[in-house]
């Protein structure tokens, strides 16, 4: 039921991100690693499933990319009264994004290396996922600047630097502090619920 209910949101928050977004070029760049992301957690909702929290921040992260292709990065309006407000020069609502570009994918990649026992729990286990968590970001500052070099000016809306010369360092450090910020407020929280799921699906093993 909670998986439901999870799924209706994510589909209601897509639907109103697709009508009448800036430009539809952009909604697709910025809404298709959310796509892809629901192709993958339904493949793997029985044979893997995550942990409620996991699923719970993957949505989170899914409706901050609607909101991002919808808007475009730069004109979110609550991030343009943010920047009216407080006097800023840039719409910062980006910087939203690559936090949670780093927060997020912390808790999923901490969950399998944990599950599937690559990496025994520690200091090193939380290295390597915020260092992983900086390489994802990377490979997303790459995959940008190829948008900008493929698409001219039509890349403009996704890539959101805004005039800012350091947009791409200040996006990796923005992953980094959320990669950190995750695995500090939800790591024992995770811990439990691994343990919940575990023991489950070893029951229904057992049964089998």
């Amino acid at each position: 039921m909670k998986h439901i209910t999870l799924l209706s949101i994510y589909l209601i928050v897509l639907i109103w991100s697709a009508i009448n977004p800036h430009d539809y070029f952009t909604w697709v760049l910025e809404v298709f690693p959310a796509l892809i992301g629901l192709g993958i957690l339904l493949a793997t909702k029985n044979k893997f499933p995550l942990t409620d929290i996991t699923y719970i921040l993957i949505l989170v992260h899914c409706c901050i990319l609607f909101v991002g292709g919808h808007y475009t990065y730069a004109e979110v309006p609550l991030f343009d009264w943010i920047k009216e407000y407080f006097g800023q020069d840039r719409n910062n609502y980006d910087k939203v994004g690559h936090i949670a570009q780093g927060f997020v994918p912390a808790i999923i990649i901490r969950e399998v290396f944990v599950r599937k026992e690559i990496i025994k729990k520690g200091m090193w286990l939380s290295v390597i996922v915020v260092f992983f968590c900086l390489g994802i970001s990377a490979m997303y500052e790459l995959l940008e600047w190829l948008v900008a070099e493929l698409s001219g000016e039509g890349a403009d809306a996704f890539l959101g630097t805004q005039g800012y010369a350091w947009d791409t360092q200040s996006d990796m450090l923005c992953a980094m502090i959320g990669a950190i910020s995750s695995l500090l407020l939800f790591s024992k929280l995770q811990e439990k619920q691994i343990n919940k799921i575990t023991k489950n699906l070893t029951t229904q093993n057992v049964t089998i």
